[in-house]
Parts: structure tokens; C-alpha cells; sequence
């Protein structure tokens, strides 16, 4: 039973629950990302490109065993058993990995300047400089313990 109640203990911390959260999110979010690269930004960029879908981009390393290129799509190209390189897959998954890195790094970015000013924000004022020796010292300290100078 103690096993049990060390499971319980674990899968309830904070930080557990934390982390299934943002795995959840986490996915979540890297579907809408995969459909803004795969649906909105990559379509105009082929399209000035001159046409080109890149995830159609390939090329045939070996013909497939029931049906001999060329290859109208990369569909066409694995139903007829063709091993692909699959170069435009690549490129459209590069996007997505840059978009997704910028917007955790502005997450983190804005996350680290609010504990930043929370930090600043609380920090209480304990010390004083002692006005001979320039020394921090503690505010309620009548005499500096470093050049012994009676504080008024």
C-alpha cells in the first residue's frame, strides 16, 4: 500500500500536474502551428516561388516495385512502394520548428521580465551604507562593525 500512496503523492505534486498541463497545450499548440505553416504561410511563399508545393517536394532514391516514375506527388510516389527523400516534408517542418522556438522564447522572454520586477517590486530594504566607511551594514545597527563608527 505505501507504493501506492508514494504513486499518489507523485502524480499530485504541483510540478507533474504542471508538466501534463503544458505537454497538453504544448501539443495542441504545435498542431495549430503545423496547420498556420502547412495551410497560410507556405501556400503564398510556393505560389511566389513560382507555383511550388513543398510538401510535394521529393526526389526518388529508388523506383517503386509496382509502378515506375516519374511520380505526379509524393502520395503517388509511396502508393507505388518508391523510397523517397522527402525534402519539401523537411522544409515546411523547419518553419514550423522556428515558429514554435520564437513563440517560447517570447513566452519565457516576457515570463523572466515579470519575475524580474516582482523581485525588484519585494525586495525589502534591510541594509544601510555606514556614512564613514561606505560598508553595507544593517539598518538597525547602532555602531558599523567594520570601522566601528558610532551611527546616529
Amino acid at each position: 500500500m505505501s507504493i501506492l500512496k508514494e504513486f499518489r503523492d507523485f502524480a499530485v505534486r504541483g510540478n507533474v500536474l504542471d508538466l501534463a498541463i503544458a505537454v497538453v497545450i504544448g501539443g495542441a499548440f504545435g498542431s495549430i502551428v503545423k496547420s498556420l505553416v502547412d495551410d497560410i504561410i507556405m501556400p503564398p511563399i510556393g505560389i511566389l516561388l513560382g507555383n511550388v508545393d513543398f510538401s510535394n517536394l521529393f526526389l526518388v532514391l529508388k523506383q517503386g516495385s509496382k509502378l515506375a516514375g516519374p511520380y505526379v506527388s509524393l502520395a503517388a510516389a509511396k502508393d507505388a512502394g518508391a523510397v523517397t527523400l522527402n525534402f519539401g516534408l523537411f522544409i515546411n517542418a523547419m518553419v514550423s520548428f522556428t515558429i514554435v522556438a520564437f513563440a517560447i522564447f517570447m513566452l519565457v522572454k516576457v515570463i523572466n521580465r515579470l519575475k524580474r520586477e516582482e523581485v525588484q517590486a519585494e525586495a525589502p530594504v534591510t541594509t544601510q551604507d555606514c556614512p564613514y566607511c561606505l560598508t553595507s551594514i544593517p539598518l538597525k545597527a547602532s555602531r558599523c562593525p567594520h570601522c566601528t563608527s558610532q551611527l546616529g
